[in-house]
């Protein structure tokens, strides 16, 4: 990836001071909350909604493990249609790419449909750097943007903002971008939209090149296909004479047949809603409609890396619906900024370290950054284990080891500040390896238990600051078991 944001603290620094903004925790919580409800509705409509969540992780598992061969059928079908294909290695790369395409038209600004590949390479600073403006016409993107914001949510960048603030920014900023807010601008949301209706729709008349993601392409045929729910994206497709689409590698499937499962799941785990008021699909050109040329950039950007690692691979079977931020505990209270990410939340922790490494403070972090209740495992569409890919990167920080970075097999030493947990867990590992051992600290324990300190010392202090030490028993259960069974189990269990 192009880096953490700058300036951005690690995930625990960062989360203690969003959990201080009380209206940053409103916001979420009754947004989270919301949408949360509304999806638990929406896909309890569905008797086969396990079939379906079934043939997602399938089909993106086959999809990945035969990855280039699809691949490279996308570029056929893209190239047949009229299409040109780029391939980038990284964000430098990327960036690069689109820039000379968009300098090649002779213009100097473009109007962008929503997408978080963009976001990871951060192409609109990049093309500012090259003196192109580039204006974001989702909602929730535009907020961002006119407030000089980052994005905090998957599905609704804007979430950590409530209607007072989102006027404010309209009153203050639409302005230095184009058609200023209407005079008396209040925080009603039908305002609101008209309000960047009316500004948009200058920007989609006048612009020449769009730019866009997709949720998905498919290889048989060579189409793209972005979802979405306000018709942005659609004036972004079609109005502009060159469309320029930046895509995750991983964004492929097989076919149309493919495509209808998660056509099914998408919306409802994202927007709770039964289909996507806007499904743009486009292959290639056409002389009578749409853009008269366009250009799709490949990007892998650590994916290739990703997919290398057989466990944490499966994190790119993530379809970006955002189910599993709604139902995160940890996301609801500290939002999220505090990721240092473009993908927040669940799936961010497990993206995010395994694209850019965990060389990073903020990257080294992420994988604790959840309670491993797996109440995200349970939502997700695709059935992302995320909590085994969370335990298996705290793996990789604690203890370094082979991965792949680069395309080449790297060892990684251990992250700094571990050195105390990496102690502890062999100190487990051999008192469990003998039992006389274990039997006499677990006595020794109980016999001394009021005796022992209600916070941990030394490193230990970082945990217990924060939770109760649970009690120590008054006796081992084995000792229990022994008393009371004798050491014999009457086979029924009682």
């Amino acid at each position: 990836m192009s880096g953490t944001y700058l300036g951005m603290p690690a995930f625990p620094a960062a989360a203690h001071e969003a959990v201080r903004d009380r209206t940053l925790r409103g916001n979420l919580r009754h947004a989270t909350h919301t949408i949360r409800a509304k999806r638990a509705k929406a896909v309890a409509e569905v008797s086969d909604w396990a079939a379906l969540r079934e043939a997602g992780r399938q089909i993106k598992d086959h999809t990945l493990r035969h990855l280039d061969r699809y691949l490279v059928q996308l570029e056929e079908s893209v190239t047949a249609a009229g299409g040109v294909v780029h391939w980038a290695a990284d964000a430098d790369e990327a960036n690069r790419i689109v820039a000379e395409l968009v300098e090649a038209t002779g213009e100097s600004e473009v109007v962008k449909v929503k997408s978080m590949a963009t976001q990871e390479i951060g192409l609109n600073e990049a093309l500012e750097a090259e003196g192109i403006r580039a204006y974001e016409t989702d909602l929730a993107e535009l907020i961002v943007q006119l407030g000089k914001d980052r994005p905090s949510h998957i599905l609704v960048p804007a979430i950590h903002r409530n209607r007072g603030e989102i006027r404010d920014i309209f009153r203050s900023e639409m302005a230095e971008w184009g058609r200023p807010a209407p005079e008396g601008l209040t925080d009603s949301p039908a305002e609101l939209a008209e309000a960047a209706r009316l500004h948009l729709r200058e920007k989609f008349l006048r612009a020449k090149v769009g730019i866009s993601g997709a949720n998905f392409m498919v290889a048989q045929t060579g189409t793209l296909v972005v979802v979405e729910s306000e018709g942005n994206g659609r004036m972004c497709l079609t109005l502009p004479e060159t469309l320029i689409s930046v895509v995750g590698i991983e964004k492929i499937v097989p076919t149309w047949r493919d495509l209808e499962v998660f056509l099914q799941t998408l919306p409802r785990s994202s927007t709770a809603e039964r289909m996507n008021p806007y499904t743009s699909t486009w292959t290639g050109t056409t002389d009578e409609d749409g853009p008269k040329t366009f250009h799709l950039v490949l990007l892998d950007n650590g994916r290739t890396d990703t997919l290398a690692d057989q466990v944490g691979r499966q994190a790119l079977r993530c379809i970006r619906c955002s189910a599993c931020l709604n139902v995160c505990p940890v996301y609801e209270r500290a939002g999220g900024h505090a990721y240092g990410s473009v993908y927040p939340g669940p799936i961010g922790a497990i993206l995010s370290p395994q694209l850019r490494g965990t060389q990073s403070e903020i990257d080294a972090s992420l994988p604790y950054a959840s309670s491993l209740c797996g109440a995200c495992y349970e939502v997700c569409p695709v059935a992302i284990d995320i909590p085994e890919v969370l335990v298996h990167l705290r793996e990789r920080v604690v203890q370094g080891g082979p991965v792949t970075r680069g395309g080449n097999k790297v060892v990684l030493r251990p992250a700094k500040g571990h050195a105390a947990e990496r102690a502890a867990m062999r100190a487990a590992r051999w008192a469990f390896g003998h039992p006389g051992a274990l039997r006499t600290g677990q006595r020794l324990a109980s016999r001394s238990r009021r005796f022992l300190p209600r916070t941990l010392p030394g490193p230990g202090r970082a945990w217990s600051a924060s939770r109760d030490l649970p009690q120590v028993p008054a006796e081992p259960f084995r000792d229990w078991w022994q008393r009371t069974r004798g050491g014999k189990d009457g086979g029924d269990g009682k």
